[in-house]
């Protein structure tokens, strides 16, 4: 891949931290779709994508792996191909499970630098969090992009200092029960829109939103060292 643009901001050597990384992302969609690509994007090395769900005509509004020829397609195949048509030198390891608690052992086996935590399901996220702190993992969640329309503003914080996020106050509460005192964390300023649907709606930008500022989270650490 070209990383030229990249290397005149962050010249050769800040090129070499981040294609010697390796992160895993778990959860592909809205959020995590935009996370894999952007790291693809700035010469991230290896990559493993791990998810179970298909690409539904609902999802075209929102998630890069949606369009009309990927409908009923594996969301984390679909991804692969994408990031190797994006840099041919990457290493993608796709994972077409849904991760639990039951599993996470055999799933997150490797030597990650850092995990992204971009599960819908709070039983699952729960436990991948839980794990990843209890096993000296570097983590970093995505928290509520759902239910928002307004200009995003989305900030890197921990979860025990997140407001007005509806997600990030259930989450909280079992990761206290579960003895976790702390969580990097994503999350928007912006108030979620009562709908009453029961179903999360959701625009275009906003899970990007979410999703681009946890890859700036992260290549930001990389370059100043900090994983």
């Amino acid at each position: 891949m070209d990383t030229s643009r990249n290397e005149i901001l962050i010249g050769a050597l800040g090129q070499e931290k981040i294609s010697n990384k390796n992160v895993c992302i778990v959860g592909v969609g809205g959020v995590g779709g935009y996370v894999a690509h952007m790291l693809a994007r700035a010469g991230v090395g290896k990559i493993t994508i791990i998810d179970f769900d298909k690409v539904s005509s609902s999802n075209i509004n929102r998630q890069l792996v949606a369009s009309v020829d990927t409908i009923g397609k594996s969301k984390v195949e679909v991804l692969k191909k994408q990031l190797e048509n994006i840099n041919t030198e990457i290493i993608v390891k796709a994972i077409d499970q849904k991760l639990t608690k039951e599993n996470i052992l055999s799933l997150i086996c490797e030597k990650y630098d850092i995990v992204v935590d971009a599960i819908d399901s709070v039983e699952d996220k729960v436990a991948l969090i839980v794990f990843c702190k209890k096993n000296g993992v570097q983590i970093i969640s995505a928290m509520g992009a759902g239910n928002r329309y307004m200009i995003p503003r989305f900030y890197l914080t921990d979860i025990y200092k997140t407001h007005d996020d509806g997600l990030a106050k259930i989450v909280r509460k079992k990761l206290r029960e579960e003895g976790v005192d702390s969580l990097d964390v994503v999350t928007c300023e912006d108030k979620a829109v009562k709908t009453g649907e029961k179903t999360i709606g959701s625009i275009s930008y906003f899970p990007a939103m979410c999703g681009i500022t946890i890859s700036a989270v992260i290549i930001n650490k990389f370059l100043e060292g900090e994983l």
